[in-house]
């Protein structure tokens, strides 16, 4: 088992599928183990670990039932605050969008737009919405991963918050081809979502016009 990534809410560690669920399968897996935190009451770090392990595996099954990529997980202990998911084979989509061609990244556009609005409609919001959480594989499918800071909320402003986290995200990392990534996501957004979504958009650029917005963590305990 190797660490893979050490994060301030998570460690990720990746090891081949027989090794942990020791039946018969191929391939690998990712192992995420929500970390305690010193300075909480033993008790509330606890209670705190468990909901959040429960609730983000709960988030990712009903995303994939809503249409959305998302690994497959096999094994969820709350006990211990811990997620057995597929590893999916691909690449960083922080890593490779500006570098590809046009008309491929139209296409992965698309499917972020898409994917979001699927979310959305299904009264998930990912919290999270940067290209460092999304895995571009092979065949362009994009699959949404880290679902640590998600939530079930179909209010317009936390769905607004979510497009606006998208923007400022791209803004951040991908600058150069940021007014076209987000117009092409949102109109696909707009597509896929339907009625309603004019009024999400809206609010997305009234939190951006804002220069402010509340943010997740100091929202909700993690």
């Amino acid at each position: 088992m190797e660490m893979i990534k050490k994060g301030a809410e998570a460690d990720l560690y990746l090891a081949d599928f027989h090794s942990v669920l020791h039946c018969g399968g191929k391939g690998k897996v990712i192992i995420k183990l929500r970390i305690s935190k010193k300075y909480r009451i033993p008790e509330i770090d606890q209670w705190l670990r468990k909901s959040r392990t429960s609730l983000e595996a709960k988030l990712m099954m009903d995303a994939k039932a809503a249409g959305v990529p998302v690994p497959v997980i096999f094994e969820v202990d709350p006990e211990s605050s811990k997620i057995v998911m597929k590893f999916i084979e691909g690449i960083q989509l922080k890593k490779i969008l500006d570098r590809m061609p046009t008309k491929r990244r139209r296409k992965v556009y698309r499917k972020i737009g898409e994917y979001v609005a699927k979310l959305h409609r299904a009264g998930i919001v990912h919290g999270d919405l940067t290209t460092s959480n999304m895995i571009l594989t092979e065949n362009d499918e994009v699959f949404f991963i880290d679902f640590g800071l998600g939530e079930y909320d179909s209010s317009t402003e936390a769905r607004g918050v979510d497009l606006h986290l998208l923007r400022r995200a791209l803004e951040s990392v991908h600058f150069r081809i940021v007014n076209e990534a987000y117009h092409q996501i949102i109109e696909s957004y707009r597509k896929t979502f339907g009625s309603g979504a004019e009024e999400i958009i809206k609010r997305a650029e009234e939190i951006s016009k804002r220069g402010r917005y509340v943010a997740r963590e100091e929202r909700t305990w993690r």
